[in-house]
């Protein structure tokens, strides 16, 4: 990638974290079925709406020491910890692919799976009006990517969302009620509209080894008992955001591994 001024990634980060803040937004108001333009940010314990200087990304938290101006109620950790990582994310993605529509691309789908993936660990559900969208929208990918074509898109959506919904079928007839939801099908149909068959298989492996990991050491810890649903959807998310930045890497390295065996 090319070499930028300093300053360039500082502004990428900053833009990110400012995304970040309007995810906040939708992550809150969306389950709740409320606008997410109108009223503006408001503090949700006084409901005082916050001036704009005291609403810059992560830095304002800072300088509040975690509390509401007005009310001295303490203010989630999580809202500077989603504008950071999204901050990070547009990072990445810059690194990666440098100033280009490739970048927007994929920051714009980072940004998806982060929206999901918060609502999912509040809610245990992914609302179809981002994955239905999305599923739409990122079939684009052609226009963006080089590296794919409608097909390559179609072939991803139907994998994708077929794998899961096989998946899901078995368990309800073997089990006699549902195992997994119908939104991390659709979730799954979206990452496949962006990054086609090899991206969907590898979402799934990674996500289901990072889902894996997490449940056993839960129980280990005694966090959660046996039966308790993990939601999927984080996973999968973070699967797919580690296939765009590393995944043909990783996917050469281990193919290198299994031709030396």
């Amino acid at each position: 990638m090319a070499q930028y001024p300093i300053f360039i990634p500082v502004f990428v980060f900053i833009i990110g974290a400012c995304i970040g803040s309007f995810l906040n937004v939708v992550i809150f108001r969306l389950p709740a079925k409320a606008s997410i333009i109108s009223p503006g940010s408001h503090c949700p314990a006084c409901k005082k709406s916050i001036p704009f200087y005291l609403n810059i990304p992560v830095v304002s938290y800072l300088l509040l020491r975690g509390k509401c101006r007005f009310c001295k109620i303490p203010i989630s950790i999580r809202y500077p910890a989603i504008e950071a990582l999204t901050g990070i994310a547009a990072l990445m993605v810059f690194q990666k692919f440098g100033i280009s529509q490739v970048s927007v691309f994929w920051f714009i789908f980072s940004s998806a799976l982060i929206v999901i993936s918060f609502i999912d660990l509040d809610h245990q559900i992914i609302h179809d009006v981002i994955s239905i969208p999305g599923i739409f929208i990122f079939a684009t990918a052609a226009f963006f990517l080089p590296e794919m074509s409608l097909i390559s898109s179609l072939s991803g959506i139907l994998t994708g969302g077929g794998i899961l919904y096989g998946v899901a079928l078995a368990y309800y007839l073997l089990k006699g009620h549902q195992g997994m939801g119908g939104g991390d099908i659709k979730l799954l149909a979206m990452i496949g509209a962006a990054t086609g068959i090899k991206g969907v298989l590898f979402t799934l492996f990674t996500g289901s080894l990072l889902g894996t990991f997490v449940g056993v050491l839960s129980i280990i810890l005694g966090k959660m008992g046996r039966q308790m649903r993990i939601p999927f959807g984080p996973f999968l998310s973070a699967g797919a955001f580690i296939y765009l930045l590393w995944g043909e890497n990783i996917i050469r390295w281990y193919i290198n591994i299994i031709g030396r065996t």
